[in-house]
């Protein structure tokens, strides 16, 4: 199997080598036996925003104001250190992908005159409806 991380990861259009990227692996918490007892299954992967080369400068800014300047993602969802490598990737790209998308501004519209007459009638109905139990009341 081959290295999840050996090509690096995507952000954007530009590519994040493998060696910019931290890894940290350790014990998972938790149940698990003597496996669990043995294994260094957690996963963790940094990235430093701030130091990182390949990133262009508007990417950078725009990282470095919404996720700080180092991303940090860690993953023991499986038993697996080779998996949970390939899900902290993941996850990680999708964090960043996620931080670099620019949101486009809502143009206020106006609302169209068969919406307007729609709101109108309801709320003479609702108003009928209403007038109609007072009276009965009464």
């Amino acid at each position: 199997m081959t290295d999840p991380g050996a090509r690096g990861i995507r952000v954007g259009r530009s590519l994040v080598p493998a060696e910019d990227l931290e890894w940290r692996f350790s014990g998972s918490g938790g149940p698990g036996g003597q496996h669990a007892n043995t294994s260094n299954t957690r996963v963790e992967v940094r990235l430093d925003v701030s130091a990182c080369a390949h990133l262009g400068p508007r990417q950078r800014e725009r990282l470095l104001t919404r996720l700080g300047p180092v991303v940090r993602v860690v993953v023991s969802d499986e038993r697996s250190q080779a998996r949970n490598r390939d899900l902290a990737l993941r996850r990680l790209e999708a964090r960043l992908e996620e931080a670099l998308r620019v949101e486009t501004p809502r143009r206020p519209t106006r609302p169209t005159a068969a919406s307007v007459e729609r709101r109108l009638e309801d709320k003479r109905i609702r108003s009928a409806r209403k007038r109609g139990r007072r009276d009965a009341g009464e």
